[in-house]
């Protein structure tokens, strides 16, 4: 997943740093970028809030970088 490597470089971090953001191993974090294991969704989101962007854009389903506003859920 070439996607994930290329927010973590463009942010001058390497992958012990992610995986220490989301509170796990390099190597397991490693996995999610090479494509070996499927992100789940929970990290998914932790991912996309840390840079800032949408998981769409992680998942290359838009070529848009910036984030989608924030839904505000109403209560009838």
């Amino acid at each position: 997943m070439n996607r994930l490597r290329e927010l973590r470089e463009d942010n001058d971090l390497f992958q012990k740093d992610i995986a220490k953001i989301l509170n796990m191993s390099q190597n397991g974090y490693s996995s999610y970028e090479t494509g070996r294991l499927d992100i789940p969704t929970d990290v998914l989101k932790k991912l996309a809030e840390y840079y800032k962007t949408s998981i769409d854009y992680i998942l290359y389903l838009t070529d848009e970088r910036k984030p989608y506003p924030k839904s505000i859920l109403k209560e009838d």
